[in-house]
């Protein structure tokens, strides 16, 4: 199950207990209609509750919420590959289109009922049916039907790649009834498929099948710019074409008083600016106007930038926020897809050639931990040396994975002094020699004399400093590595395509993994367009590990068969893995009301914030 972070690391979760207790604990009822599920322990809320806790459910409705992006957008179909979608619009449908289910945003693993009132599951889990709500409408008052329901899922997984592989156990949609629609697997005991169907967006039929304002036919397969209908919080109000969207709020949204909907979404209007990069934004935040609420994702700049004069006046608040989910693996993926990157030992290379130490220090005040785990957060995460079940597991596969995972704890390089750098590359030139690689000339060649170069993508400009401290260790290999800015738009598309030598990116983790697994490290998912497997892995025991997972009988499985994956994917080092905060450092325009507590599994929730009219006033804003 995967939980989407706001934090975007590429334009495209929860610490459970280890118990013996019974798999999936709370979809133990079989065949009984059920309007919350989870997928680990029991959700603390019961069907028929009110809202979430955190919430103000008579939070006032108005007022603008400003927000800046960085890139452009050309497209309102965020399903396909073609385009780039506005700011608003997700691959679970954004603010327009509303799913078969919601996922919780104040715990892991955990959906409410939303288009669908209710949904139930035999006991093989071979298939699920969902009963829809008789109230759900889109914003042209017809009623959303089980048809809308089987031609959306028939046609993302014809045309929209991630759908492919996040249904990809889906055999047939069957309407049963005016509201029931089953999906039938070609599995049984996939304990997470009947909550992941959940995640389907709900596309109106009648309008992709229908004819544009000119009488032309719609394409679903191709970008488009005309306002989609939708049955969302918000619709497009207004936009200009690569340089901003208007949302405005739907006032007789058919779901405003559902448990996961009440006291949330309340801007009147969205106004989205784009950027040309990240420092137009910062300026633009300081101005007013353009960014309400900042995330900020410098240790620097919040340290020592954070005075401007809205600051210093009490104009800008600038607070943080504890964050418990799971936080994410970012990283320097090599595109093992390029023949340097296919030794072990070369990318084994790279990672201790990354002094993190000394980056924490001169860059971030010392305030990241490096990561060292694709699963940071949960009770998933291999530690120590592998023990029990894990090793067992482990124990299979002896002979075709990394012997040391066996006898020694997966540890990066710690640089101590300045005598380690010394210690570090010279075990890294080591490892480099013995994949075929020696220095001619003090550059780093192979046996045809050609240097070992290699290019890093970004679309940030900001990001050269971090991409520096690592580049400059790397030439003392010698190595001619840089870093390369293209726009957003253009980045995009190169990652897409997999046309790139190395780039960062990140893996978010649930406390239920599961299904996604395939999109981030199969061998399949290696070649498919769009897929989340930037690094190109293809590894025959990942594969069978990722079928376990999904498979996986009850929770002590699952987590033996993940940390089995994790350590694997450590001793492969398939990232040269960087860092993390469990906070969100959040400044924003003082206009806001806001709900406390905030829910700390996700730091904040934006959409149960409102705007307060005397403050906004005080600031001339509404």
């Amino acid at each position: 199950m995967k939980r989407f972070s706001r934090a975007t690391l590429f334009a495209l979760s929860l610490v459970v207990p280890l118990t013996a207790a019974a798999p999936h604990s709370a979809l133990a009822d079989y065949d009984v209609w059920k309007s919350t599920t989870s997928l680990a322990d029991p959700s603390k809320y019961k069907d028929g509750f009110e809202h979430y806790a955190h919430v103000n459910p008579d939070a006032p409705k108005g007022g603008t919420l400003n927000q800046a992006v960085n890139g452009t957008f050309d497209s309102f179909n965020p399903f396909i590959v073609k385009g780039n979608a506005a700011a608003g619009l997700t691959f679970f449908g954004g603010f327009l289109w509303d799913t078969l289910m919601s996922q919780g945003v104040d715990e892991g693993a955990v959906s409410h009922a939303l288009i669908a009132e209710a949904v139930k599951w035999p006991q093989d889990y071979s298939s699920a049916t969902f009963r829809l709500n008789p109230n759900a409408r889109w914003h042209d008052g017809k009623p959303i039907t089980a048809e809308d329901v089987k031609w959306s899922m028939e046609t993302l997984t014809k045309h929209s790649p991630q759908h492919v592989r996040y249904f990809k156990n889906v055999k047939e949609v069957r309407i049963d009834g005016e509201r029931l629609v089953t999906f039938l697997f070609d599995q049984t005991n996939n304990r997470e498929l009947p909550q992941i169907m959940g995640d389907l967006p709900v596309l109106p039929k009648h309008w992709w099948e229908g004819t544009d304002p000119n009488g032309n036919k719609r394409d679903f397969t191709t970008a488009t710019l005309e306002p989609p209908l939708g049955s969302g919080p918000y619709k497009i109000k207004s936009f200009s074409a690569g340089s901003s969207i208007e949302w405005e709020r739907v006032k007789d949204y058919w779901a405003a008083d559902l448990p996961p909907r009440k006291g949330r979404f309340n801007f009147d209007t969205r106004k989205y600016t784009y950027f040309l990069d990240d420092n137009a934004i910062w300026l633009a935040f300081q101005k007013g106007g353009f960014e309400d609420i900042r995330e900020e994702n410098r240790a620097a700049r919040w340290q020592q930038e954070y005075n401007f004069p809205a600051i210093t006046e009490g104009k800008v608040k600038k607070v943080t926020f504890d964050e418990t989910a799971n936080y994410p693996m970012v990283g320097w993926v090599p595109n093992m897809r390029r023949d340097k990157f296919k030794d072990r030992r070369v990318r084994k290379a790279l990672n201790l050639a990354f002094n993190f130490r000394q980056m924490n220090e001169d860059l971030f005040f010392n305030q990241y931990t490096r990561l060292a785990t694709y699963f940071g957060g949960s009770v998933m995460s291999a530690t120590g040396l592998p023990q029990g079940r894990e090793k067992e597991i482990l124990e299979e596969f002896r002979g075709k994975i990394p012997e040391d995972l066996f006898t020694q704890p997966y540890e990066n390089p710690v640089y101590e002094t300045r005598r380690d750098t010394r210690k570090f590359l010279g075990q890294a030139f080591k490892l480099l020699q013995e994949a075929g690689w020696k220095s001619e000339g003090g550059k780093l060649v192979n046996d045809q004399g050609e240097q070992f170069t290699f290019t890093i993508l970004g679309s940030n400009p900001a990001s050269e400093r971090v991409n520096a401290p690592f580049i400059s260790a790397l030439t003392r290999l010698g190595m001619a590595v840089d870093f390369r800015v293209v726009d957003q738009s253009q980045y995009i598309q190169r990652i897409r395509n997999f046309e790139f030598d190395m780039v960062v990116a990140g893996a978010f983790q649930s406390t239920s993994p599961g299904n996604e697994q395939r999109d981030y490290w199969t061998s399949t998912s290696a070649d498919e367009i769009g897929s989340r497997n930037w690094g190109g892995i293809k590894n025959p025991v990942i594969d069978t590990l990722v079928d376990r997972i999904i498979l996986a009988k009850n929770r002590d499985e699952l987590i033996a068969h993940v940390r089995a994956l994790d350590r694997i994917l450590l001793f492969e080092h398939y990232s040269i893995q960087q860092w993390y905060l469990a906070q969100d450092r959040v400044a924003y325009w003082d206009k806001f009301g806001i709900p406390e507590p905030q829910p700390t599994y996700i730091g904040y929730d934006l959409e149960s914030w409102w705007i307060d009219p005397v403050k906004a006033a005080a600031l001339g804003q509404d």
